[in-house]
């Protein structure tokens, strides 16, 4: 029989450890949509959520991989007198450097503009590490893809698109992160015929290669659709899902492309979401079975910049809504709206978000605007609900938040920070 003092120890214990903890492994989470089922404190302290740690990171538009106890990004690092995309591995609960891999020479574009006040992309790494057990997967600005050990930092295999593939690169460099479902990793960027490719995770050996499609900004997702398990790619000629098996072609919907392409798609159901900006607009296709196959259809299209499209920030869904950043270069001042899916009416819009992210935590709205405020909002189309509002961190932030084990962790192009909001037992 346990002791009354054992009891209260126990007691005690539990009350400190967080009603659900998951990791937060590649850039659209751990179930492929930008979501977590934890739960975090509703209502930030006083001054914000309490920080954990806080250092530098210079350069470029990286989220965290949060997994096993590392936080992994990108940043634009001098090395050897050049500036260098590179890995970098910390300790996720200290902030601590655990090791760096430079990737290689930094992709050029428009000359270097990384001011915090000013909207210029820059030049800097734009893709999110993605980590699968002892692994960890990075696309360069320049089409290499790697994987890493996580524990050490040793390379374990690599691949140069544009050499290996007759890749075919974009404007700002890639931005695409590598995407991790089952046993595969998932890129685009080679060229005709190999397009789209599919390398086994574990020893770097092509699965299969397939397609001829030119790549956007857009990181693929993976999803179940009427019992199909699919990998979209949202690519210039608009949505194409393959099987994951073999990339045979499972469906394709037509989309304009103009200048830039940047958010993923966001599939609902049976429901498949993607926008651009540089008037481009948005769309809503519904996926259906037709014969052996599937087909999708058309629910609606908004032409142009408003009243909905997103730049490169990827909305949440929630309960028959979209809920995020719809905006097109208004920088600081861009609205957070919500969108019902089925119709793409906009139920309601709240300005000041600018170009940042969202994420869906629990049934929270987790923001990050692009002036480093943290702000949580209920997922309810009736109002604009906020729950708290914090200013986190300096500098730009076009980045997504990552929630991984009762802690926020937030970065922009000039410093990272982790954040304790945890919810224990005792607060439920």
């Amino acid at each position: 029989m346990n002791s009354p003092k054992l009891v209260v120890a126990f007691i005690a214990a539990a009350v400190v450890f967080p009603t659900i903890a998951a990791d937060w492994p590649q850039y659209a989470g751990p179930h492929q949509n930008r979501s977590t089922p934890e739960k975090i404190q509703k209502t930030f302290p006083s001054g914000g959520p309490k920080a954990v740690w806080r250092v530098p990171t210079p350069g470029g538009f990286s989220s965290f991989a949060v997994s096993g106890g590392k936080a992994f990004t990108l940043v634009m690092r001098n090395i050897e007198g050049a500036d260098r995309e590179t890995l970098v591995a910390m300790d996720a609960n200290t902030g601590k450097e655990l090791w760096f891999a430079p990737l290689g020479p930094i992709k050029i574009n428009d000359g270097g503009h990384q001011g915090a006040d000013d909207n210029k992309g820059g030049d800097g790494p734009r893709a999110t590490p993605s980590v699968d057990g002892n692994s960890v997967y990075v696309n360069s600005s320049r089409l290499v893809v790697s994987c890493f050990d996580a524990e050490s930092g040793k390379s374990v295999w690599s691949h140069d698109l544009l050499k290996d593939f007759s890749g075919r690169n974009i404007s700002w460099g890639n931005a695409a992160s590598a995407l991790v479902d089952g046993d595969l990793v998932f890129i685009g960027g080679g060229g005709a015929g190999q397009s789209l490719i599919a390398f086994d995770k574990a020893t770097g050996k092509v699965a299969w290669k397939a397609h001829d499609e030119k790549i956007t900004h857009s990181t693929p997702v993976a999803g179940t659709i009427l019992g199909q398990r699919q990998v979209i790619f949202f690519t210039q000629s608009g949505l194409i899902s393959v099987n994951p098996k073999d990339g045979a072609l499972l469906w394709k919907h037509p989309f304009r492309y103009n200048v830039s392409t940047a958010i993923s798609p966001v599939i609902a159901d049976d429901i498949v979401y993607c926008a651009a900006g540089y008037g481009v607009g948005a769309t809503a296709a519904r996926i259906s079975k037709d014969g052996n196959g599937f087909k999708a259809t058309q629910l609606w299209i908004s032409v142009n910049n408003k009243p909905v499209a997103n730049h490169w920030s990827t909305p949440v869904y929630h309960d028959g809504h979209l809920y995020g950043m719809f905006s097109f270069k208004e920088y600081g001042d861009g609205p957070l709206k919500c969108v019902e899916l089925a119709t793409g009416k906009v139920k309601w819009e709240q300005p000041g978000f600018g170009a940042g992210n969202v994420v869906l935590v629990g049934n929270t709205v987790l923001a990050l605007s692009d002036k480093g405020e943290l702000i949580q909002v209920e997922p309810t189309p009736t109002a604009y609900k906020e729950l708290s509002r914090a200013k986190v961190v300096t500098g730009k932030c076009w980045s997504t938040p990552t929630v991984a084990n009762g802690r926020i962790y937030v970065r922009s192009t000039k410093e990272a920070a982790c954040f304790d909001a945890g919810v224990s037992v005792a607060s439920k």
